[in-house]
């Protein structure tokens, strides 16, 4: 079973050039929303394994990612296609909203 591919502020540029749809989760350890979403997110990895990437950037430890796309709020999650944000979810929702929004991207 796939899992979500851990984004930096080293990789990010690389990643959101992906040819499929990418599912962004802005989180932190503290977090409490976060904790309950991360499963969540690990799922939807093996879900989509081999039609959209699916990864996770902790905004304490890349900065510059998260300030580029302006996070103020976690967990945040970011729905790119062709290296644009197309769709954004702003904290923790059930499964079948984000599935229903990565689903949209194909």
């Amino acid at each position: 079973m796939a899992k979500a591919i851990e984004i930096t502020d080293a990789n990010f540029e690389e990643i959101i050039k992906s040819d499929q749809p990418i599912l962004v989760d802005f989180w932190a350890e503290w977090c409490g929303p976060c904790k309950m979403i991360g499963p969540v997110v690990e799922e939807l990895a093996g879900d989509f394994e081999g039609k959209a990437v699916v990864g996770k950037v902790d905004v304490d430890s890349n900065p510059s990612v998260a300030q580029a796309f302006g996070i103020r709020s976690i967990p945040t999650l970011l729905f790119f296609k062709g290296g644009e944000i197309v769709d954004k979810q702003v904290g923790a929702v059930p499964k079948a909203v984000l599935s229903q929004k990565l689903e949209a991207q194909l």
